[in-house]
């Protein structure tokens, strides 16, 4: 025997926090950069879900607009912020945050 549970927007919204959550805990006690990028992506991305279920819940189109934009700023933050971190990783070999303090000039 089976039981079937529908799944409502407060799964998703429990869900887009616990995602958030693990991403901002990646960013404060996280010192690499790429680890820190990768947490703000989680973050970006959890967004994105709280949009989506909403704007469904609701049933408006706006929550999927809103997540849509998001998504476009993510993709050319991935493609300036992975430039830099790879310069950085090229210039010295590691992509600790605290050593990058000593780039100002």
């Amino acid at each position: 025997m089976t039981i079937a549970v529908a799944v409502t927007a407060s799964w998703y919204l429990t869900l887009a926090a616990a995602l958030f959550s693990i991403g901002v805990a990646g960013v404060l006690i996280r010192r690499n950069a790429l680890v820190m990028f990768m947490s703000i992506e989680l973050m970006l991305n959890s967004v994105n879900l709280t949009f989506v279920a909403v704007g469904t819940e609701l049933g408006l189109i706006e929550g999927h607009t809103a997540a849509l934009f998001v998504m476009v700023v993510a993709a050319a933050e991935v493609t300036v912020g992975l430039a830099i971190i790879v310069a950085i990783f090229r210039k010295r070999s590691s992509a600790d945050v605290d050593q990058l303090a000593e780039l100002r000039g």
